[in-house]
């Protein structure tokens, strides 16, 4: 039987559908590209926006055009939360939630349908199994699921509900699944979770003894960290990725918000003057770290005078990106019954302008490392003309297409910033 699967959202998601994909090969199911004739489909999906609810919905009219005969499973986070609603969706099989989707032949042996769709799904509150992952789909990265769930009440956020609980499994069984994705020639880690600077709740142990064992795991050359809150990323973690010729200069932090008066409404766990000095610090020991940040815009009760703190705090940071979320009202969260809420007209408006500094921050950061060498791990591409990689500091690199460069890291001297917006070596 064929199978093909359609991930939804974040890394941590992909690690999982990879890991899930795993467990349908081993049963000598034939794993095929989305849109490919499949006898089994699986969905993954995010729900973190609105957006990402429609996405879910869109692709699930997309998978059925295509395999109109298909088995049609829904899971992961949207699943979780409306699993009803999905399950109303015409061709939609069965749809799994969070603790479930790792056990598919526990409640399918011939994956056979039924007059009507099949849910399984328990209580969020009850979800305290820790399932482990990792993907296995590109040929140079691979992300590493250390933790799952969160305890933080972020009033406009439902992924609490979706994942449950913060826990993870002993720093032992991580390296275990370190050595399985070096075995199989990666150069490259992500390390992923739901609030990963959390690790270490469920078993005593703190995310710096975790990174300290993954840099002594022989095989994996470099570790990026995913996003971790400004509050766990401690002045000790910074100095130890200083330190470490393994852990790349490459931070993702989420600040929300500029405004502290917006970040209580939040329940944000610091304040802006926290979030300015990591980033003070990170520059200070690593002047050449990317640091990518995370900001809502439209927040409940965010006026003109708030959003230009905003606008101002993050111009004068000396950071590389940003990443803008327009606030997506989610039901069941504590901002969606607050009152002032901003016009979808102004919170577009201020997304715009966002996004012009983050164009401007970005463009500065490349150009600041014009004239530097850098060490770049090359992609495998399915164009032949041109080939792609990354430096340890995230600066996209463009070379023209050499075979043997795959999976390579190699020493390049940034040149110029080509028409694409890539760098380019000197030739």
């Amino acid at each position: 039987m064929k199978v093909s699967f359609y991930t939804l959202g974040c890394k941590l998601n992909f690690s999982e559908t990879s890991t899930i994909a795993r467990s349908f090969t081993k049963k000598g199911f034939e794993k095929v590209k989305f849109g490919e004739p499949s006898d089994i489909i699986i969905v993954n999906t995010c729900t973190v926006t609105g957006i990402a609810d429609k996405k879910c919905r869109k692709i699930i009219k997309k998978a059925k055009k295509n395999s109109p005969e298909a088995f049609l499973v829904i899971t992961g986070c949207y699943a979780q939360l409306q699993s009803e609603k999905i399950a109303q969706i015409h061709g939609v099989d069965a749809v799994l939630g969070t603790n479930e989707k790792f056990d598919f032949f526990k409640y399918f042996e011939k994956f056979e349908k039924n007059k009507y769709p099949k849910i399984y799904s328990c209580e969020i509150n009850n979800v305290n199994q820790y399932n482990s992952a990792y993907s296995s789909d590109d040929r140079t990265r691979s992300f590493l699921k250390i933790q799952d769930g969160c305890d933080y009440p972020c009033t406009y956020c439902t992924i609490p509900k979706a994942r449950g609980k913060s826990r993870n499994q002993s720093i032992e069984k991580v390296i275990v699944e370190a050595n399985k994705i070096a075995k199989l020639g990666y150069k490259e880690v992500t390390l992923t979770g739901v609030n990963i600077g959390d690790f270490g709740k469920s078993t005593g142990e703190t995310f710096i003894n975790l990174l300290e064992h993954l840099n002594e795991v022989n095989g994996i050359k470099r570790y990026r960290i995913s996003s971790i809150e400004p509050n766990l990323l401690s002045d000790a973690i910074i100095e130890f990725v200083a330190k470490s010729n393994k852990f790349l200069p490459h931070f993702h932090i989420p600040l929300q918000t500029g405004s502290n008066k917006l970040l209580s409404l939040m329940k944000r766990r610091y304040k802006r003057e926290l979030f300015a000095h990591r980033i003070e610090k990170i520059k200070s020991l690593l002047a050449h770290s990317f640091i990518g940040v995370d900001v809502i815009v439209g927040f409940p009760n965010e006026k003109d005078e708030d959003f230009y703190e905003t606008y101002n705090f993050l111009s004068e940071l000396d950071i590389s990106y940003l990443h803008v979320f327009s606030y997506s009202e989610r039901n069941g969260t504590p901002a969606a019954q607050m009152n002032n809420k901003v016009k979808r007209e102004i919170i577009n408006q201020r997304s715009k302008k966002l996004h012009l500094l983050s164009d401007i921050k970005h463009s500065k950061f490349y150009k600041q490392n014009l004239n530097t060498v850098r060490e770049v791990l090359f992609e495998k591409t399915k164009i032949k003309k041109s080939m792609f990689g990354f430096t340890d500091n995230y600066i996209k690199i463009e070379i023209p297409y050499n075979e043997l460069f795959i999976n390579k890291i190699k020493k390049i001297y940034l040149y110029e910033i080509n028409k694409n917006g890539n760098v380019i070596p000197k030739i």
